[in-house]
């Protein structure tokens, strides 16, 4: 019965590479680890233009970075340092991992797609948590850094591992996120500037 709706294959590439996106803006390359890992002992398919991510050299390269960054969050002044590029980055990642699922598309219909939908969502999670990371060191003192940086690694585990097994639940997953980091980002962005303002003032 679900393979007599139309464009279904294409609705669920798009919601396994929503997720994959979102998992991309939390951790950068845990969500690429998971995917090459997954790829490596064929639990999920990859095409020709992407089999590279199924290699053993990805597979190491992206475990030792993972590993990484993850430790790097918990390293004070280390962690603000990575939100300075955590955004291109995450947005790198989100397209790239988004674009790994629509090989049929064309080239460009394929990236365009990617870019807006997977590294927009990247993106905008990545830039959100850093505003929630900077917003933690300015009232805490770093101290709530920590607690930061684990929620958004449980955070990429989790989108990562249902994107590839629930990828509609992901994709719900996914605009729940969205809407809560960018309401929450909004907020820590604003009580930072107002925090500065004052101090400035002062």
């Amino acid at each position: 019965m679900l393979d007599q709706i139309p464009y279904l294959p294409y609705i669920l590439s798009a919601f396994i590479g929503i997720g994959l996106a979102a998992a991309s803006g939390f951790r950068v390359f845990l969500p690429m680890f998971a995917v090459s890992v997954a790829s490596y002992f064929n639990w999920i398919p990859m095409s020709e233009s992407f089999e590279w991510l199924s290699s053993l050299p990805a597979l190491i390269t992206s475990g030792i970075a993972m590993i990484a960054e993850i430790l790097a969050y918990y390293i004070p002044f280390v962690d603000h340092l990575l939100d300075t590029i955590s955004v291109p980055m995450a947005t790198v990642a989100g397209s790239l991992l988004f674009a790994s699922q629509f090989t049929e598309l064309g080239t460009f219909p394929q990236w365009a797609l990617a870019l807006i939908a997977g590294g927009g969502t990247a993106a905008t999670i990545s830039s959100g948590f850093a505003g929630l990371r900077a917003a933690s060191t300015a009232t805490t003192g770093g101290l709530g850094n920590s607690v930061v940086g684990t929620t958004e690694t449980a955070g990429a585990g989790l989108m990562s591992v249902l994107a590839m097994t629930a990828p509609i639940i992901a994709a719900v997953l996914t605009i729940a996120i969205l809407i809560i980091v960018i309401i929450l980002g909004r907020k820590s962005w604003r009580k930072l500037r107002n925090r500065r303002q004052s101090n400035s003032m002062n």
